[in-house]
């Protein structure tokens, strides 16, 4: 076997190469604006070309594809620099102060920087496409499981510690939105007409700007329904740049998860759940945020008003 065979064979880990610093040492990340320059002409040249043609209704799906292949690459670097932390942690656990046992960790930490590097392109060209995404389907681009978060790229880290340090408290924060929960509840709805449905989706829209006017800092927690109404608030949130919270179900708790998801969604005490209509369990997230002292934005009523409408329209058939 060669050695150079034998190396590659050595360096393989999960299936994957294990990246070298030689390998990336010496060279920059591209632009950002060449990175969004690139995304939009192959998402341009893509679909202009599919447009009006018999591939023109498999559009949306395959620009979820799209964005969701910028998304795999980050999320399989950061999965890169995970291993790699370990790495220096032992590093530094073994840290004698030698000339070999310092070289060895200043080569992992500075991996790991070119690695957090890239995984910040891919994040970029996920974010231009997603947003091109938006633009073309109306709807916010979300991640089949797990979060949607941007790390960003680190410029000076000292030390492995530091690196370490810095790598914790950005996960965390990039996990963590800051200000006032604001719950958004409601269903799949259907209309029988077009006018109904631009009605009641003025309606919503203007519920969640007058929500807005009233809690500057809020963000918007909702069970990320891509097929409801919440793909709508989604998109709203993100277009005005708004933090989003997403509790999925827990499909193992069956029947239950719904009612889990309701729970956990009120642990983070909203000031307002804003509720359209829905199922059930959306009927029992306004009676429980109702008994905890949360103000209820009820608009489950005709076409996204409040149920007060309905009453209304009740009393004048009746009179």
């Amino acid at each position: 076997m060669s050695t150079s065979l034998a190396a590659a064979l050595a360096a393989l880990e999960l299936g994957h190469l294990e990246p070298r610093t030689e390998d990336l040492s010496g060279m920059a990340p591209p632009p950002t604006e060449a990175l969004d320059h690139t995304t939009t002409a192959i998402w341009s040249d893509l679909f202009a070309t599919l447009f009006n043609t018999s591939l023109e209704r498999d559009i949306e799906e395959l620009g979820w594809g799209l964005v969701n292949l910028f998304h795999r690459a980050a999320a399989k670097k950061h999965a890169t620099i995970d291993r790699l932390t370990d790495e220096i942690r032992l590093l530094l656990a073994d840290q004698d102060g030698s000339e070999i046992t310092t070289a060895n960790l200043e080569e992992k930490i500075d991996l790991a920087k070119k690695i957090e590097e890239a995984a910040g392109c891919y994040e970029q060209m996920r974010d231009t496409a997603a947003a091109h995404y938006m633009r073309e389907t109306g709807r916010s681009w979300v991640p089949a499981t797990g979060n949607r978060i941007s790390l960003g790229v680190t410029s000076a880290i000292v030390d492995g510690r530091a690196f370490l340090r810095a790598r914790r408290d950005r996960v965390r924060d990039a996990n963590t939105v800051q200000g006032t929960p604001v719950v958004f509840a409601g269903g799949r709805l259907t209309f029988i007409s077009d006018a109904d449905m631009t009605t009641f989706g003025s309606n919503l829209l203007r519920t969640l700007n007058a929500v807005r006017e009233r809690v500057g800092d809020m963000y918007l927690v909702h069970g990320g329904d891509m097929k409801g109404i919440e793909r709508i608030a989604a998109s709203w949130a993100e277009q005005n740049g708004v933090q989003q919270v997403r509790f999925g179900l827990d499909r193992k708790l069956g029947d239950r998860a719904g009612f889990r998801r309701n729970e956990q969604m009120l642990s983070l005490k909203p000031r307002y759940l804003i509720a359209f209509q829905g199922n059930g369990v959306t009927e029992r997230l306004v009676i429980d945020a109702k008994k905890a002292g949360v103000r209820v934005v009820d608009r489950r009523g005709p076409l996204g008003t409040p149920p007060s409408a309905l009453n209304s329209e009740r009393e004048r058939r009746l009179t």
